[in-house]
């Protein structure tokens, strides 16, 4: 599959002052997305159930102020991409994909990985970033503790 841009969307301060949030929703509730033509014609799509949790979650996130983007799993990445990701530069990523910690293929000259790879990747950074911050943490206890 050929790479797309990650492109985050959000909604101004202004933009979310105007819609109301939306209600928690029950299991049955049915979820329609009414269309106004630019040409006056009203068109109706009802989702279906597994569409409803996703859009829940697009909007809630919206309305709380964060940038979405909505990508698939097969979706492949450039290193610039994957650092958006990953919140690493675009050399480290690429230093990750020579080691063989992050897999990518060639695409003529421009390497691609998939967005589950990266994933994953991320999955792993952020456990080994939150067990330094324990270390730090517990040295940092030490320190005041024992003088150490």
């Amino acid at each position: 599959m050929a790479s797309q841009v990650v492109k985050f969307a959000g909604l101004s301060d202004r933009d979310r002052k105007k819609v109301s949030s939306l209600p928690k929703l029950a299991e049955g509730d049915r979820v329609e997305l009414h269309v106004r033509r630019r040409d006056g014609r009203d068109q109706t799509l009802s989702l279906p159930p597994a569409a409803i949790s996703v859009v829940e979650t697009l909007l809630t996130r919206l309305l709380s102020g964060e940038r979405v983007a909505v990508l698939t799993e097969d979706q492949e990445l450039s290193p610039t991409e994957a650092s958006a990701i990953l919140g690493i530069s675009r050399p480290l990523v690429v230093l990750r994909m020579d080691r063989g910690e992050l897999p990518f293929r060639y695409v003529g000259k421009h390497r691609r990985a998939s967005l589950k790879d990266v994933l994953a990747l991320k999955t792993k950074l952020d456990a080994r970033q939150k067990a330094l911050d324990a270390l730090a943490e517990d040295t940092e206890d030490l320190m005041v503790t024992h003088g150490l």
